[in-house]
């Protein structure tokens, strides 16, 4: 077992790439993504979206939160040896734990195994911080309130096993709150050197991951209902239009390089970081809406023709929205007309409003349509605009 001791990574490193570890790491949360969104499924189908969306808000936001947490420490300290790696599987495991509690937070509000897991993932990190702070002076006061406001909140998070449910949702308002408000105390006066062109990669690869879990869902979606009761048209452009949407949705996401504008404006980390929580909640959310959609066309379903058309189409309108918020406050607005967006929202929600006269498979097929038909009109004002070190910042 060899120790080599934590260190800074260089923030203008040539060619950094995600790590195998990382890589290895990325796939427990598969598996907590592919937990939480055939329960916000669920709960939508039985007419129940506000408390379903509650519980997935939550749930997500720990699983956000934990890859969130390894992967900014591992762009500014990352060293490989024998220590971080056994710190990085404990991780894992918590990872995995936090997805066994997500059947009974969503169907019995027993969040009991999901902070389990919640706190076995930020004691690892916790220990990782510590450490840096023993082994690099330089960020050892950052390190020191890392890991005390961690530990600090997570102590929080457990005592709200013991609130009364009416308080719960204050509280974990609350709590969030003060975990977001974390990095920014322990980086006010000496920010970490993560790596811009790293995040960038592994938020990538974190939205693949998202939309994996999206194809995982409109695939078993198509396959348990196949098998129930048989193959239809229906079935059929469900399935394509899901497999569409996700595929317009991914060209979407890496039509704008995210590198260069992270390099760019390296002051907004923090509006990049957390913004992202509405791209990868949303895009999870829309698989959960093919499921949703698939349901409606071979079976008797409590929810109405809008609640299903919408649970499909509101995620990719929330989508579509953050992913040009995060853009334009880039800098890279000026390669798309502002209108676009307006446009874009006017569209994606007033699509699913045709469901009262048509069927959900025609909404599913219309809302891939046009989002294909979004990929050629961004491409084209990408092409028609230049590289967008030549745009001109208008607000």
């Amino acid at each position: 077992m060899h120790l080599t001791g934590t260190r800074a990574r260089d923030p203008h490193e040539a060619h950094r790439a995600a790590t195998p570890l990382e890589l290895l790491f990325d796939l427990t949360f598969v598996v907590a993504v592919a937990a939480v969104v055939p329960q916000f499924a669920h709960a939508i189908v039985d007419d129940h979206a506000l408390e379903g969306l509650i519980g997935y808000a939550a749930i997500f936001f720990a699983i956000w939160w934990a890859w969130m947490n390894f992967t900014w420490f591992a762009s500014a300290f990352d060293c490989d040896d024998a220590f971080y790696r056994v710190l990085t599987l404990v991780q894992m495991a918590g990872v995995l734990v936090l997805a066994a509690g997500v059947g009974p937070a969503f169907e019995e509000s027993d969040y009991r195994t999901a902070v389990l897991g919640y706190v076995i993932m930020r004691g690892a990190l916790v220990i990782q911080w510590l450490r840096v702070a023993i082994q690099v002076p330089a960020y050892r006061t950052n390190a020191l309130r890392f890991a005390i406001g961690i530990t600090a909140v997570q102590t929080l998070w457990v005592v709200r096993l013991f609130l009364a449910e009416e308080a719960s949702v204050s509280a974990f308002l609350l709590f969030a709150a003060l975990e977001l408000l974390i990095p920014v105390w322990a980086d006010r006066v000496n920010t970490t050197p993560w790596h811009p062109h790293h995040i960038a990669e592994r938020y990538g690869l974190f939205t693949i991951i998202v939309l994996g879990e999206s194809v995982l869902a409109t695939a078993t979606a198509f396959i348990v209902s196949k098998d129930e009761v048989g193959v239809s048209l229906d079935l059929v452009v469900v399935a394509g239009s899901g497999l569409v949407l996700l595929f317009a949705l991914w060209w979407l996401y890496f039509l704008q390089a995210s590198g260069p504008e992270l390099e760019r404006h390296r002051s907004l980390a923090f509006l990049w970081g957390y913004g992202h929580f509405f791209v990868f909640a949303s895009l999870a959310a829309v698989g959960a809406g093919i499921e949703v959609v698939t349901e409606a066309i071979t079976h008797e379903i409590p929810a109405g023709p809008l609640l299903v058309a919408y649970s499909l189409a509101l995620p990719v309108a929330i989508y579509l929205l953050f992913l040009w918020f995060l853009h334009s406050r880039m800098g890279s607005h000026g390669r798309y007309p502002r209108w676009l967006i307006v446009g874009e929202l006017v569209l994606f929600l007033g699509i699913p409003l045709l469901a009262l006269v048509v069927s959900q498979a025609v909404v599913a097929a219309l809302l891939a349509g046009a989002a294909a038909g979004l990929i050629a009109v961004k491409s084209w004002l990408k092409l028609r605009a230049g590289p967008v070190e030549e745009l001109v910042s208008v607000g």
